[in-house]
């Protein structure tokens, strides 16, 4: 096991290439208008460039725990950071919309293996007593992330040009990339990155884990989050930009400050979580996500997304980080297996979200977009709570 200070080291380069990955999952969104004009695509169509880079990174998480396995979680990662920049390099020379989907794409797949893989090198590196606390601060990079995409995307799109957001992109995984590389090397060289011990095959676990039925119902539930969560979320930035005529800089910005709703909720979520237990938290984040919506919606001036961006990161973490723990819960004997396809049902909950919404946008308008969510998300929220209900009453007999 590490040291305090290479541990902390250590656990500070994974939260950048947290920070950089998440940025670039979130970067499109406010750009989407001028893809759609310079490629001669709909709004929707644009779109295909979230849905994209969600879809795999959404499948590939669930391939990514073995291989770190077997060569080294740590290794996988800064691999996995270099390929981003790849993928990230081929957008900036895209000629086509087809082809920056597919670049888009190959950011994904690589993608898939730096939160999951530097989560699981948390658990195998720091003692249980210490490990809730580590991963909140890890995942900061992650939620400060989500917002430096937002406000990056939007920066870029309304000074040099869109490309120049994934140039960006490309120095942040490079430089992470070699930190990454060299601190591989400090460990090896201490010997703090011994080999995992063997386990299951991919396909034996994947059956242990589908084959409970209250996994199933966390992995429904967030792959149903996802969906209505951020494929709403996605088209948030070119509402704004329409509605209020401001700068796809601006409205950017403003959906960024759905960080600072969930920065908020990691400094209170203790005390919330007693004050309110599990099923409270499930409710109200419902609820709260369902104000959010409602605000972007109804809100009579671009100042009111403030207030919507901010009660949207607040009211997910209420509804996710309950979600969350169930799933490190709900299958201990295949754990890594178990969370390796919560986040992959997340994440494809959030690539047909970003699909639908686009069908729905395009079709309908953007009113039925978030008026569904805003709907949707209390029921989903009071609907987990009862099913925990249920969970809980065979325990109480």
């Amino acid at each position: 096991m590490p040291s305090l200070s290479s541990e902390a080291r250590a656990i500070a380069l994974l939260a950048l290439a947290a920070f950089v990955s998440a940025s670039a999952f979130r970067i499109c969104d406010p750009m989407l208008p001028q893809l759609a004009a310079e490629f001669g695509a709909t709004t929707g169509q644009a779109a295909y460039v979230v849905t994209a880079f969600a879809v795999a990174y959404g499948v590939l998480q669930m391939f990514f725990g073995p291989v770190g396995d077997r060569y080294g979680k740590y290794r996988v990662v800064t691999v996995a950071t270099f390929a981003c920049a790849l993928g990230s390099a081929g957008a900036i020379m895209a000629d086509s919309l087809d082809v920056l989907v597919a670049c888009r794409a190959l950011s994904g797949a690589a993608g898939a293996g730096i939160v999951p893989l530097s989560m699981a090198w948390i658990g195998d590196n720091v003692p249980y007593e210490r490990r809730q606390a580590t991963l909140a601060r890890f995942l900061t990079g992650t939620i400060l992330g989500m917002a430096a995409g937002q406000l990056i995307g939007g920066l870029f799109a309304d000074t040099v040009g869109w490309r120049w957001a994934f140039a960006a992109l490309v120095a942040g995984y490079l430089g992470v990339g070699v930190l990454l590389q060299l601190e591989v090397r400090r460990q090896r060289a201490s010997r703090a990155a011994a080999a995992a011990p063997a386990v299951q095959g991919f396909a034996a676990q994947a059956r242990l884990v589908l084959g409970t039925p209250w996994a199933r119902v966390v992995l429904l539930t967030v792959f149903i989050e996802g969906l209505l969560v951020f494929g709403a979320l996605a088209f948030a930035p070119s509402y704004l930009h329409a509605r209020f005529g401001i700068s796809l800089t601006a409205a950017g910005a403003l959906v960024a400050v759905y960080a600072v709703g969930g920065l908020l909720y990691t400094l209170v979520a203790g005390r919330v979580l007693r004050l309110l237990g599990e099923r409270g938290l499930a409710v109200s984040g419902g609820l709260v996500l369902g104000l959010a919506f409602l605000s972007y919606l109804l809100g009579p001036v671009w100042a009111w997304s403030l207030l919507a961006s901010m009660l949207a990161g607040f009211g997910y973490y209420l509804l996710h980080a309950t979600l969350q723990t169930n799933a490190t819960q709900m299958v201990p004997s295949a754990r890594g297996t178990a969370v390796a396809w919560f986040a992959s049902c997340l994440f494809m909950g959030q690539a047909a979200g970003v699909a639908l919404a686009g069908v729905v946008v395009d079709s309908v308008g953007v009113a039925a977009l978030f008026g569904g969510s805003a709907a949707m998300l209390p029921l989903l929220g009071a609907g987990f709570a009862r099913a925990l209900k249920r969970r809980a009453a065979p325990a109480a007999v």
